[in-house]
């Protein structure tokens, strides 16, 4: 069970009913796009690049901020936003979010926060906790939700089966026990998990039937790699 969380999160039981919809006709409609730092999973950005018609690099090199943070063992990748003093997302308008198709996991899941944690045996523990900000008024539509019916609806089940496999690197037994990344090696989690077509262009025999088929071979590449 979590504890101390604020007093507008918390934990959501599976099968338990929340209220919420958002639709353009809230006066808060896309106010949760903008005055955000969002960072981009590999599978965000794949997802994102199809929908743009570009290639992996293309994304990353028009859309994207890339940190190294001494703290984290990997670097982190957001999405860049508009410098119009609201930080707004680059694919927000008035009418709403005009890659929707393709939009990243953390847009679909809200209000909705999905924590994922993988024991040594190789095991996942899922939890999820509900977000009642006060400035959404998402939460007075009278729409019955579950996490089972929002994953469905917001079209989350590749989103959350691609991050778990993430896991198989972020939470490696060897990173708790305490291994460090030269910056190389960080460089080739970037080049190899976020820039996918670069990665298959050299890897030419790779046999993959799909985006995700290819994106699981680049993370278990990348775990033989880093840690064997």
């Amino acid at each position: 069970m979590i504890t101390e969380l604020p007093s507008h999160i918390r934990e959501l039981a599976d099968g338990e009913i929340f209220h919420f919809n958002c639709h353009p006709g809230i006066d808060c409609f896309t106010d949760c796009c903008r005055e955000l730092e969002l960072a981009l999973t590999p599978y965000d950005v794949l997802r994102l690049r199809k929908e743009l018609k570009l290639s992996s690099a293309e994304f990353l090199e028009q859309y994207c901020l890339v940190e190294y943070d001494e703290e984290d063992l990997f670097p982190r990748v957001y999405l860049g936003m508009v410098d119009d003093g609201k930080a707004s997302c680059p694919f927000v308008t008035k009418k709403g979010c005009t890659v929707y198709g393709g939009r990243p996991g953390a847009c679909r899941i809200y209000p909705l926060g999905r924590g994922a944690s993988r024991n040594l045996f190789g095991q996942n523990k899922i939890i999820h906790i509900l977000l009642t900000e006060p400035h959404c008024h998402g939460f007075s539509e009278p729409d019955q939700q579950t996490i089972q019916t929002w994953t469905i609806d917001q079209g989350l089940e590749s989103y959350n089966r691609l991050n778990d496999e993430m896991m198989t690197i972020l939470q490696h037994v060897e990173i708790k026990n305490g291994i460090k990344l030269s910056r190389d090696q960080q460089q080739l989690f970037l080049n190899t998990l976020y820039n996918l077509d670069g990665f298959l262009e050299k890897n030419p025999n790779l046999e993959a039937d799909d985006d995700e088929a290819l994106l699981k071979h680049a993370i278990h590449w990348l775990k033989n790699k880093l840690f064997v």
